[in-house]
């Protein structure tokens, strides 16, 4: 399912029209995304947890000539799914 998908199957379940939907579900991505950036996390109890993590500045090796290369530091989103969430793909 991709993102226009997604808005049609939220609009018809809702009962509620598409550019309210996508509305919706743009406020609710745009919303996420700045709490996160604050340093933030997001739980929606039954849903999940959008967080940061930081991950640690570690040496990779170039792939093609195998040298030594530093990765820098840097923070990364990550979701986890609730309990509900995954008693019901389950």
């Amino acid at each position: 399912m991709n993102k226009t998908e997604l808005i049609a199957a939220m609009a018809s379940k809702a009962d509620i029209k598409r550019t309210d939907a996508e509305a919706a579900l743009k406020a609710f991505m745009d919303t996420v995304v700045a709490q996160l950036k604050k340093g933030d996390k997001v739980q929606l109890v039954g849903f999940g947890t959008f967080e940061v993590v930081k991950r640690a500045a570690r040496n990779g090796r170039n792939p093609q000539t195998g040298d030594l290369m530093p990765i820098p530091a840097s923070r990364a989103p990550k979701f986890k799914p609730g309990k509900a969430f995954k008693d019901a793909v389950n």
